[in-house]
């Protein structure tokens, strides 16, 4: 698996991080960049494409229980490759002296959070709407465990994708693995909401990834 479209700016100014911004099932590199005007104005970003094709847009992985969301060993797999393949785009394309911030909706909310376990050393922080967790170890838990690096986990209070049981195991494991800012929006469904927007960018303002929007 590799990637091959991504939507780039990526200027030279050393002391921003860049936004590798990876999209949700179905959807395509044009989806998330927008959000970017609210939470992190004029921040440099990358937004990847996924590699597997699907419907109208592309998915990052191939096989599902339902609606995009594989589960146990398929999940673990699945979620392992894409992860791979994006650390190696970013290796290939972003310079080592840039910190970087990933942020991604449902598949890609997955893959934020799971760059910080599979390259702990290169990733900051993440930004995860939406998304849920591969439950099985990774090697770089046990530094997460250590470092506790800065992770906002945001969803709806009336989504359905995800039964109650992913959504406390996603939870739990950020509370143990990073300094979690976790946000529930009730009536949102499997979506993103302005509430949620000013969130991340007070959550962003904190850690000194963004400035201040609103």
């Amino acid at each position: 698996m590799d990637i091959t479209k991504a939507l780039t700016r990526i200027r030279s100014n050393v002391s921003t991080p860049v936004f590798v911004l990876l999209h949700g099932w179905g959807s395509n590199e044009y989806d998330l960049p927008d959000l970017l005007r609210f939470c992190a104005p004029d921040a440099d970003y990358a937004s990847l494409r996924a590699p597997i094709e699907y419907g109208m847009g592309y998915t990052w992985f191939g096989t599902w229980d339902h609606e995009g969301v594989p589960s146990g060993e398929s999940l673990d797999k699945q979620a392992l490759d894409a992860a791979e393949a994006i650390d190696r785009w970013v290796t290939d394309n972003i310079d080592e002296s840039r910190r970087v911030v990933t942020m991604g909706f449902s598949q890609g909310g997955l893959l934020a959070g799971h760059m910080l376990r599979v390259n702990p050393d290169r990733y900051m922080a993440a930004v995860s709407f939406s998304g849920w967790l591969a439950p099985g170890a990774l090697p770089g838990d046990a530094k997460l465990g250590e470092t506790t690096p800065p992770v906002f986990y945001g969803h709806g209070g009336a989504d359905t994708i995800f039964s109650p049981d992913e959504l406390a195991a996603m939870s739990g494991f950020w509370q143990s693995h990073s300094t979690l800012t976790e946000k529930i929006y009730p009536g949102m469904e499997h979506s993103i909401n302005m509430p949620e927007l000013r969130d991340v960018s007070t959550f962003l303002q904190s850690i000194g990834a963004a400035r201040p929007t609103f």
